[in-house]
């Protein structure tokens, strides 16, 4: 008989359902519901299950946990699926836990504790552009019964792709990642959504004039929300109005326009989620940093993949370091990078780096 130290793994999952729990590494070819590695279940939300002390097992063990399917499989606290567990096989007893699991496909949320979405308006007027926009609020989902509480609020650009069926395009599911945030308290922000422009998406999103694209309307994109849509959301909404509790975001040509508003209204905006830049556009972006930002406690959440094209982390390093070269105390300004070298220019990847953004930005 061999005397190798029996391996046996422990799960506990507070997400429990009656699918069965299988285990699936590199010790079965990553086959996700081979009968032979079924947990047993030994209580509510509790599994164990241990290799047999014959079976060959590879020196480093790569696993995960799956309901049954690649579409079941196991969650982060985020609602991401994370990297694969790493153990040695003569590590004995392992504990391990599983807070989410996907759900055909989508990823994992929680019904009673989803934000409520509610359309401000399907035409609100944009008097900067002559043109009007559908915008909606995310509430947090006890904003009606906690009458008393003002709430921080993020102001996010193409809004089609960030909640409930998405678009063509994709979908950040950030509805379903708010309600993981919110058993964790993390999920008290509002949520402002602003629709694109469609086929004048580019030009109200750049600050600056690209000759094959035509002049850049950033500027008054960018005072429309400071002047007409952040009075208005303070005016029918319970804020926090400061700009320490106010923030903007978006990703691609949205994360540049959330960007230079930041740094054209440092005083409006304290808070800033700027994913995958479309720094290419103009390199004045670098000269307008020193020209016009002066923080006022401010914190940026820069994030970007290695699979978006070669520049994309390099540019972000740099506008880090112009910002940091400027001189500013800690205290007036804190500067994240977040790299992914696998990760590519689509909602499904800025949607996983979202609830990772609001908790530094504003926790």
């Amino acid at each position: 008989m061999s005397n190798r130290t029996l391996l046996s793994l422990e799960l506990t999952t507070p997400t429990d359902d009656d699918r069965p729990v299988y285990l699936t590494g590199n010790f079965c070819n990553w086959y996700p519901d081979m009968a032979e590695f079924e947990m047993q279940k030994v209580a509510k939300g509790k599994y164990k299950f241990n290799f047999s002390p014959e079976g060959p097992l590879p020196e480093k063990i790569e696993y995960k946990y799956t309901r049954g399917g690649w579409d079941h499989v196991e969650l982060d606290d985020y609602g991401n699926s994370p990297a694969n567990r790493i153990i040695n096989r003569k590590q004995g007893s392992v504990k391990d836990f599983v807070p989410y699991w996907r759900l055909e496909g989508s990823t994992a949320f929680i019904a009673n504790l989803m934000p409520a979405v509610e359309l401000v308006s399907d035409s609100f007027a944009i008097p900067q552009l002559a043109t009007s926009r559908a915008i909606h609020v995310l509430l947090p989902h006890d904003y009606k019964t906690n009458t008393e509480k003002h709430y921080p609020v993020l102001y996010m650009q193409d809004a089609q792709n960030l909640f409930g069926e998405g678009s063509d395009y994709g979908n950040w599911e950030i509805d379903k990642r708010l309600s993981l945030l919110a058993r964790q308290k993390k999920s008290d922000v509002i949520i402002v959504a602003i629709n694109h422009g469609g086929k004048d998406r580019f030009t109200e999103y750049s600050p600056y004039t690209v000759p094959s694209k035509g002049k850049g309307l950033g500027m008054k994109y960018a005072n429309f929300v400071v002047r007409t849509l952040k009075p208005y959301i303070d005016k029918n909404y319970r804020t926090q109005p400061e700009a320490a509790a106010t923030g903007i975001g978006g990703s691609s040509m949205g994360g540049l326009i959330s960007l230079y508003a930041g740094l054209m209204y440092p005083e409006t905006f304290g808070r800033l989620m700027v994913f995958s830049p479309s720094l290419w556009v103009s390199g004045k972006i670098y000269f307008d940093i020193g020209e016009f930002f002066s923080p006022v406690s401010s914190k940026i959440y820069l994030y970007g993949g290695g699979k978006e094209g070669t520049p994309m982390i390099p540019d972000l390093k740099k506008l880090k370091q112009t910002m940091e070269a400027q001189g500013w105390s800690r205290e007036k300004l804190e500067i994240k990078i977040s790299q992914d070298p696998k990760g590519g220019h689509d909602e499904k990847r800025w949607g996983e780096e979202f609830p990772k953004a609001l908790e530094w930005l504003f926790y």
